[in-house]
């Protein structure tokens, strides 16, 4: 019997059919005191008797109580790729079973070689508070019995700096229906709020720091004419005077997202997707009785909906004032837009401009007429659109991808290389890309919400969408989340972001530029993505050792 460990860059990923010998090894790794340090150890078993071999894990280290080890498990993707699309840029283009699941390791966890299967653990260090500066080891033990049968050392280098704090403003869309549908609850129950605060925790840990607040229910990714399950944190009373609201549940929601360390509120769209001609669902108590008094039979340039959507803006930045996060507010008037929305997207915005005006307004659109004519005070262009927006130098700069993002641009789908993910750290670096959205942090539903779906069966929305773009987690037991490897290389992105942020506060844009650039057989650019493991792994070497020596 043979049974074989190999650490891996954390943006490898084990299909079970692969070969680790192909795979890039490392040998050693360095970090901060006080970021996310993430590898990989592949594991397989050959010359055995038996298709598989039980034996457990342990872990021996000075800085054992920093490690998390998950495994990463194998999920079904029907979806992996756009088939007009060449392979560069992507690892497979067929239906199987892709690496992406990681579920936690305990310590004595049952830990099972296969024969023949590539298989890998995710290992996470961190503390927050920082890890002492100096030499760590992480040894890694499979045991039978008393038995030793596999060992691997990972020496950890800690360096005596530590990251800033993240100043990347990151949404990723959060959609309660998901939550509810999932685990069989109301919307806005107890265990609605339990489930709530556990997912949001975990977005926050993973370098979330906006979250889309549902003042109405999101007008997002719903078919015209249909409605989604209804998420509105805002009470809505129709008098014989116009209109009264209530906050108690939006308050609620306020108090967790600021425990939680929320720093910023991105206010539901307030008109529809893809023109803004309707209005969002809007649930109202109507003499005593629950109705929808707005919807996609209402004229969203009407007197009506125009009375209603000022009224409401006028009292709810009081509220925001009173509960003091009016500036962290950021509103949105309706979501991807075209050209030939511009009539009626400038109509839309200067129905409530006197409102909202003073405030932080973006919305995610790529045509560059909207900003020019100023439409929009803050675009958020996607990554395969921005050249307009950078040549005209567009101050504060976002950029998005969701799944059109499919060529040549940094994307998060199963079916690319971890590579390809974990490129957007240093392209955000080089544009100075002052904020980051992404559509589904938990979008467990078919394409236009007509009714949900099983994340851990269907990833990709039934063909909606290929697999990675729609969520970021999966609904793990007791309410609380399960991490991905296509969301933990994301993380990398931002941790990487940090870091060069950091090292060019000491020497400046210029050199850390150098130390991104010098490796590359071209130009970064959004629409270039280094693919090479070794790219990362040797560019956080590098950008660590300038850290050390510029830090003293």
């Amino acid at each position: 019997m043979k049974y074989n460990f190999k650490f891996l860059p954390s943006t490898e990923k084990c299909f079970i059919d692969d070969n680790a010998d192909d795979k890039y090894g490392i040998e050693k790794l360095s970090m901060l005191r006080n970021e996310r340090l993430s590898f990989q150890l592949a594991y397989w078993g050959s010359e055995m008797d038996w298709h598989t071999f039980f034996t457990h894990l342990e872990i021996e280290s000075d800085i054992k109580e920093y490690v998390k080890v998950y495994r990463v498990e194998q999920v079904p993707v029907t979806y992996p790729k756009r088939p007009d699309l060449p392979m560069d840029g992507y690892l497979r283009d067929k239906a199987g079973l892709y690496p992406d699941l990681l579920r936690p390791v305990e310590e004595q966890y049952k830990f099972i070689f296969h024969k023949d299967e590539l298989r890998a653990l995710y290992v996470i260090v961190e503390n927050k508070d920082g890890i002492p500066a100096g030499d760590h080891y992480v040894t890694f033990k499979a045991y039978e019995g008393e038995n030793c049968v596999a060992e691997a050392t990972m020496p950890i280098k800690v360096i005596d700096a530590d990251l800033p704090k993240q100043t990347l403003i990151h949404t990723e869309w959060f959609h309660n229906d998901g939550l509810c549908q999932y685990y069989e609850t109301e919307m806005f129950s107890e265990k609605y709020w339990s489930i709530l605060r556990n997912f949001l925790y975990e977005a926050r840990e993973t370098g979330v720091n906006m979250i889309l607040t549902p003042v109405f229910t999101p007008p997002l990714d719903t078919e015209i004419g249909g409605e989604r399950m209804t998420c509105q944190l805002v009470d809505v009373t129709v008098t014989d005077d116009g209109y009264k609201f209530g906050y108690e549940k939006l308050d609620r929601w306020v108090k967790i997202c600021l425990e939680l360390g929320f720093e910023y509120f991105e206010i539901s769209h307030l008109f529809t997707q893809w023109g803004c001609h309707h209005a969002p669902k809007i649930i109202a108590n109507v003499n005593g009785e629950e109705k929808k008094i707005f919807g996609w039979e209402t004229d969203s340039h009407g007197e009506k909906y125009t009375t209603f959507i000022r009224a409401f803006l006028t009292d709810f930045i009081a509220h925001a004032k009173k509960l003091g996060i009016d500036g962290m507010l950021y509103f949105h008037i309706s979501d991807e837009p075209y050209g030939e929305h511009l009539e009626s997207y400038l109509k839309a915005k200067e129905a409530i401009w006197d409102i909202i005006g003073e405030y932080h307004q973006i919305d995610a659109l790529s045509d560059y007429k909207f900003y020019e004519m100023g439409a929009v005070k803050n675009p958020i262009p996607a990554s395969n659109h921005i050249g307009p927006f950078l040549e005209n130098k567009v101050p504060n700069l976002w950029v998005y991808y969701c799944v059109s993002q499919d060529w040549e641009t940094s994307n998060r789908f199963l079916s690319m290389p971890g590579t390809r993910t974990r490129a957007i750290g240093v392209q955000m670096f080089k544009y100075d890309i002052v904020g980051f959205l992404q559509w589904g942090f938990n979008f467990y539903n078919c394409q236009y919400s007509n009714y949900p779906i099983n994340p851990f069966s269907e990833t990709c929305g039934e063909y909606f969408a290929p697999a990675g773009d729609a969520f970021l987690v999966y609904p793990g037991p007791k309410g609380v989340p399960y991490r991905t490897l296509h969301q933990a290389q994301f993380v990398d992105a931002l941790t990487d972001l940090r870091a060069l942020q950091y090292l060019s506060s000491l020497v400046g844009k210029e050199e850390t530029m150098k130390l991104v650039e010098e490796d590359l057989e071209k130009e970064l650019a959004f629409n270039y993505c280094p693919l090479e493991q070794s790219y990362y792994v040797n560019l956080r070497e590098k950008v660590n050792s300038a850290i050390e020596k510029a830090a003293k």
